[in-house]
């Protein structure tokens, strides 16, 4: 089996991202109501979570480097767990992510098309 490709990684940790606060910011301007499916945006989490995870590993078998601008993200994603999605600071915390995944897919991109 052949190991994916950095940027597709990358693509699909951002997706996963932009689909969780987009999701999140439904909820909080009461667009969506998600009561009785908390477990999405549960799920959205964990899925950003693993798939920023399997991006930033990039690191160790590939020739990639946009992990290094991908693992700062590893912070607001930890902590936004931390903090009472009913506060202000939950979407604050959740979007101090967002810099990292979009500064990391584009450099993923500039790599598969040889921007140095």
């Amino acid at each position: 089996m052949r190991a994916p490709r950095p940027v597709t990684l990358f693509a699909a940790a951002t997706a996963s991202y932009t689909a969780n606060v987009a999701l999140g910011s439904a909820v909080a301007a009461r667009v969506v109501d998600t009561r009785r499916f908390r477990w999405v945006h549960h799920a959205l989490y964990v899925s950003t979570s693993v798939l920023a995870g399997a991006a930033a590993s990039s690191l160790l078998w590939s020739d990639s480097r946009a992990g290094w601008r991908l693992l700062p993200a590893a912070l607001p994603l930890t902590a936004v767990s931390q903090v009472s999605a009913r506060s202000r600071r939950h979407p604050l915390v959740a979007l101090g992510a967002a810099p990292f995944f979009v500064t990391s897919l584009v450099r993923a991109i500039q790599e598969q098309h040889g921007v140095s």
